[in-house]
């Protein structure tokens, strides 16, 4: 399935690049609400609109000093492409090429997929978001291209009412 992940990848970029863009356009990225530790927000993709929520770490852990770019999870919507409940992570910097990605959400763990500087599930994405409503905390634990391991914690708290937030924009 990582095939069909990849185009959402594209699209997340794509949000990446509107968020930055200083023109308001007619595709400019629409908030529909914070909700505790989590935004919610849509947009426009060419095939249909997107819906993603999405949090950053309360606390970042690593093994060395290390520059890293934007840090995310993210929940997607993409009817248009029938994807509902997608989860990935950026991680601000390339993973280590074959490591994986170790996912902990209280006592589950889940091991992801990664490609550059973002990981997915792979097919448990639905068992993924069910845990993280159950949930309260969080951690992605990986290592860079460079060795420096990383552990990201993230607060659950608001997400069930961000996912049915981005479930009712994006039927």
């Amino acid at each position: 399935m990582m095939y069909g992940k990849i185009p959402v990848f594209s699209a997340l970029l794509s949000l990446a690049v509107v968020f930055t863009a200083a023109t308001v356009r007619a595709d400019e990225p629409k908030k529909l609400g914070t909700f505790k530790d989590w935004q919610a927000y849509t947009y426009k993709a060419p095939d249909s609109k997107v819906c993603i929520a999405f949090s950053e770490p309360k606390k970042s852990e690593s093994s060395r000093e290390a520059k890293r770019g934007p840090i995310r999870f993210i929940v997607t919507n993409y009817p248009g492409r029938k994807v509902k409940g997608q989860i990935s992570t950026v991680i601000g910097y390339p993973f280590k090429e074959g490591a994986g990605v170790k996912l902990v959400i209280d006592d589950k763990e889940f091991t992801l997929f990664s490609v550059g500087d973002t990981a997915w599930a792979n097919e448990e994405d639905a068992a993924i978001v069910e845990a993280m409503k159950a949930g309260t905390t969080l951690k992605i634990s990986a290592t860079s291209w460079k060795g420096t391991e990383t552990t990201d914690s993230y607060s659950l708290a608001g997400i069930s009412a961000a996912i049915d937030e981005i479930d009712s924009a994006c039927k």
